[in-house]
């Protein structure tokens, strides 16, 4: 979990995905993923548009991050992130019109998610154009692939279906839990999975920590 690589790029991206995932690890901008998961491909186009907007709002903050002044930082960010935030919802309506109504008033509201915000404050406006686009890079697939996984427990367990193809059926053994696809299902999904993500965290942790003592011990 706390591997490191060599290339700054990389090591970046992994980071955004693994070390500090912004849904498991951070626990930020719970909105959309409480709100939008209840289908895989509500998931998909939500995480897909929110890296898109990461990537080049990290990039546009930091190549203006020795022109933008400290006194009106916030508000230039939210300026430059609503006019990706804009064209992203123009593109979805034109396109995938479905995939728009679906996810509804939650595209415009990617303009406050504290994500997105977050990232241009604390890294985006520290570091190189280079290095923000990793970062969005990582933060953006780390934020899909959470709300991905929410997404596909709460509809094959909820609803018997995924990407809205039927998996199974209900039967005398199994019937979908509907409670999942419901508001109370996000939050019962996103506990159990955080706590699975800290069990498998602290098992790992307590593993390094035997083999660096055991690694002492033999030298």
């Amino acid at each position: 979990m706390n591997k490191h690589f060599e290339n700054p790029f990389i090591d970046t991206i992994y980071n955004g995905i693994v070390r500090e995932n912004p849904t498991f690890v951070m626990v930020i901008g719970m909105c959309p993923v409480l709100a939008v998961t209840t289908t895989a491909s509500n998931a998909i186009g939500m995480g897909l548009s929110t890296t898109a907007v990461l990537i080049l709002s990290n990039m546009i903050i930091a190549a203006l991050r020795h022109i933008i002044p400290d006194g009106v930082r916030m508000p230039a960010y939210i300026v430059i992130v609503a006019t990706f935030v804009t064209v992203c919802d123009f593109l979805m309506e034109a396109y995938t019109p479905e995939l728009y109504q679906s996810l509804g008033v939650y595209i415009p509201l990617i303009v406050v998610n504290c994500i997105i915000l977050g990232r241009a404050e604390a890294y985006a406006n520290k570091n190189t154009v280079y290095l923000s686009c990793a970062d969005g890079i990582g933060m953006g697939i780390g934020f899909t692939i959470a709300l991905l996984i929410i997404s596909s427990v709460r509809e094959i367990l909820g609803a018997g279906e995924w990407f809205g193809n039927p998996i199974y059926t209900a039967s005398d053994f199994f019937a979908p839990i509907e409670i999942l696809i419901k508001s109370p299902g996000a939050f019962l999904v996103l506990a159990v999975l955080i706590a699975a993500k800290n069990k498998w965290k602290w098992v790992s942790d307590k593993k390094m920590e035997e083999d660096a003592k055991k690694a002492i011990r033999e030298s």
